[in-house]
């Protein structure tokens, strides 16, 4: 196939299933995408709005309308032109839900590590004698006997249909429980006591273990089915970082797709990059975000900012004050709490690899903890890349070796450190290739991973809060401005290395939505009078905390309407991650009652709307700007842009669930920002779809660089010399300094050049001035 110019992301679930989607394709046909992008499609847990719980590998959802509908839908969108791009999950699968028996961990829980099924899963069978752990109790075992109930061969606890060991039966219950392959437990044990591989913390999610063929061909083969026969085009990769050798995996995939178009949701951290050889078109795009973001970010600006946060806040470095120190902490408490039942696994396998090696005997168990731990919370990526056979790459090798140098420091006796070489050199296959090695080695990575997204982005993120709007999956919260110059080698280089990897803005786990960061990186220009505004707030409208306080204002500045029924849970969900004053699993009832009644009386009362309104006047210009100035460079830039639904026109959600609900989808009626935003998103994908050559892998991306005392407030480019991109950046800091005075552009060739955006035309050198006069952005394309 041919790679997409655009594609637009449909986030399927019951209230929006096939039959929906296919109604809105003649409109997003007219858009100017070139591909649907689909939320997983299998068989779901009931009533998943994401689909990311697949419990059936071999059907499609039936609540989405099943292989029928989707079938329909893609006939459909066949019909307008538009092909359907799917999102695969292949790192984990749902626990048994209710209606759903059978299935292969349904045979594993029956059978015990004798199914032919036990090879799918990463089960610790020496654990809990020989049981799986399933942490499904509301309460400890002996609290919940009553609740249990046996009929037609399956044992029924609340929501959980779980089966029976064949001859079991017809025993009693306390006996039928003992007898069975799998330990019904507490919840509150799978912190400490889980024995499967798990997706992150939670523990309804077990992963799988594509690496074997069988289990790949078993997962696989109804998506790859579909694409053989026409139905898909394409795939996202959820996650590839839990598998246990993901390069493998994906050449794997390259080879049963036919080469098909796919990018993975490889989360790049700093300057880390995609591997070579992974043979992909590129990432879902949250290193490209990044960028954009970066660009109408101040960095001056920032300064002063953090600035005013920490004197407002009062936050201890390790508690928000400072970004290294708190994502520090962040990650011991999480490796040493969330994942205590993962690194306790690493420990025993590690205390295996010594017992089996006089060499490496005499390690005692605390020491390879503590240096397992020091290692892990030290990478300054998701996970290291280790092939069995192979030498770790130098890149790899380097990052541990900086990891176990901070390690050491952990150790009063030097002779004790030496745990700190042997763990590194187990995560770096360097003591051979046996099973114990192999697993090690492989759940070091998955550790590394899960203990990443975790710490930071469901932790520190929420600690360490200047600016919101810099604290997105693979963001830098604490150096989130990004120079013209550095966008521009980025698009660079993309453009030479993977001209067809994803671009994005907005997703279904982004923490608030592109046009809410917009808001909010305003801030950045204006440090001073966001500084009197939270004075004046917090006078009139006192917090529980002040960084509840920082932070709930900011997202209600991000919404523009704030609404309690959706800032209430954001800012409840905030302050839990947070895990200072409450958390998930040991809520602090009174703080939260608190949290909800200021969120409800503040920020979402009539006198916190009207003081945020007239501050939204006050920067209006730069709102402006940043919003249809990033919309224009992701739909330009070098890559293919994913576009979430309904961002299209103006689109405010925050964190997850606020942006999982169907949103209303533009029609062409809107005005304001929100009218210029959507002609601004139809003109750019139609161009791309009518000259894909332009932008893709035979175009090219050249920085065209204004000049005079605006010059560093415009960001252009030209893409095959037939299309040139203007935006203007950090225009609240352009009016202060007086304006354009005198910028002017050099536009490339002889030609004349149009405005698709303003319809004005233009040649040669242009001043900005007159270029930027009506809108932030232009859109020109060449005519002969």
């Amino acid at each position: 196939m041919k790679p997409p110019t655009a594609t637009y992301r449909l986030q399927l679930q019951p209230g929006f299933p096939f039959a929906a989607a296919e109604r809105v394709v003649p409109r997003l046909a007219g858009l100017g995408v070139s591909h649907l992008h689909l939320s997983p499609l299998l068989e779901a847990v009931p009533g998943s709005t994401h689909g990311y719980d697949v419990v059936d590998h071999t059907t499609v959802r039936a609540e989405l309308g099943g292989e029928d509908g989707l079938r329909s839908l893609a006939r459909t969108a066949h019909a307008h032109g538009l092909g359907l791009i799917a999102d695969i999950v292949p790192n984990h699968m749902a626990l048994p839900a209710a209606g759903r028996p059978g299935g292969p961990l349904w045979h594993v829980l029956r059978d015990g590590p004798a199914s032919p099924y036990a090879r799918w899963f990463d089960i610790d069978w020496a654990e809990h004698g020989g049981k799986v752990l399933l942490p499904v109790l509301a309460g400890r075992l002996g609290d919940e006997l009553d609740r249990f109930t046996t009929a037609d061969g399956v044992l029924r606890y609340g929501d959980h249909v779980l089966p029976l060991r064949p001859g079991t039966e017809r025993l009693p219950l306390p006996e039928l429980l003992d007898a069975q392959w799998y330990r019904p437990a507490w919840w509150r044990l799978a912190r400490t006591e889980l024995n499967y591989r798990r997706f992150f913390t939670v523990s309804e999610l077990i992963a799988v273990r594509v690496e074997d063929p069988e289990v790949f061909a078993a997962t696989h083969a109804t998506i790859l089915r579909l694409l053989r026969e026409g139905v898909l085009d394409g795939l996202r990769v959820d996650h590839p970082d839990g598998l246990a050798d993901p390069p493998a995996y994906l050449r794997r995939l390259h080879e049963a797709t036919g080469g098909r178009w796919t990018v993975v949701e490889k989360i790049l951290a700093g300057d880390e990059r995609l591997p070579a050889d992974w043979p992909v078109a590129g990432t879902t795009g949250y290193d490209a975000l990044r960028r954009l973001d970066g660009l109408f970010t101040d960095p001056a600006g920032f300064g002063e900012l953090t600035d005013v946060y920490l004197a407002f806040t009062g936050c201890p470095p390790d508690r928000g004050g400072d970004w290294p120190a708190t994502a520090r902490r962040a990650a011991h408490r999480v490796i040493g709490h969330e994942l205590a039942a993962e690194t306790e696994r690493l420990v025993r396998t590690a205390v295996r690899l010594c017992e089996t090696s006089h060499r490496l005997r005499d390690h005692a168990p605390w020491t390879l903890r503590t240096a397992l731990c020091e290692i892990l919370v030290r990478l300054p990526v998701y996970r290291p890349y280790v092939t069995a056979g192979r030498p770790a790459a130098p890149t790899d090798a380097a990052l541990l070796e900086e990891a176990a140098r901070g390690a050491r420091t952990a150790f009063a006796v030097p002779e004790e450190a030496r745990a700190v070489e042997l763990i590194r050199d187990a995560a770096l296959g360097r003591l051979g290739d046996g099973p114990d090695q192999r697993d090690f080695r492989a759940r070091f990575a998955q550790t590394a991973s899960a203990l990443r997204a975790k710490s930071v982005e469901d932790t520190a993120f929420y600690r360490y809060a200047p600016l919101l709007s810099a604290t997105e999956v693979g963001g830098t919260p604490d150096r989130p401005a990004v120079a013209p110059e550095d966008f521009h080698a980025f698009c660079a280089r993309a453009q030479r290395d993977r001209p067809h990897g994803g671009t994005v803005l907005s997703t279904h786990d982004t923490k608030r939505s592109a046009d809410a960061r917009a808001r909010i990186a305003a801030l950045s220009e204006h440090p001073a009078r966001w500084a009197r505004l939270m004075d004046r707030l917090w006078s009139d409208s006192p917090a529980p905390d002040p960084h509840l306080a920082w932070t709930a204002w900011q997202n209600a500045f991000a919404l523009g309407d704030p609404d309690p029924a959706r800032l209430v849970p954001a800012a409840l969900k905030g302050t839990r991650e947070a895990a200072l004053l409450t958390t998930w699993t040991e809520p602090d009832a009174a703080y939260e009652a608190a949290v909800a009644a200021f969120v409800t009386t503040g920020p979402c009362g009539a006198a916190g709307r009207e003081a945020l309104a007239a501050f939204e006047g006050e920067v209006l210009a730069s709102i402006r700007a940043n919003t249809l100035g990033a919309a224009l460079l992701h739909l330009t830039m070098p890559g293919v842009p994913d576009v979430y639904m309904g961002t299209e026109g103006l689109y405010r959600a925050l964190v997850d669930p606020d942006n999982r609900p169907v949103p209303p989808f533009p029609d062409g009626t809107e005005d304001g920002l929100a009218g210029e935003k959507l002609r601004l998103t139809r003109s750019a994908l139609r161009l791309r779809r009518e000259r894909p050559e332009w932008f893709g892998e035979g175009g090219s991306y050249v920085p065209l660089y204004a000049v005079g005392a605006g010059a560093e407030h415009v960001v252009a480019f030209a893409r095959a010399a037939r299309v040139v991109t203007v935006v203007c950046r950090l225009a609240g800091r352009l009016a202060e300094a007086g304006g354009w005075r005198g910028t002017a552009l050099e536009l490339p060739g002889d030609g004349t050049w149009r405005d698709l955006l303003g319809g004005g035309e233009w040649r040669g050198r242009v001043a900005v001035a007159e270029l930027l006069g009506a809108a932030p952005v232009a859109l020109l394309v060449s005519s002969p």
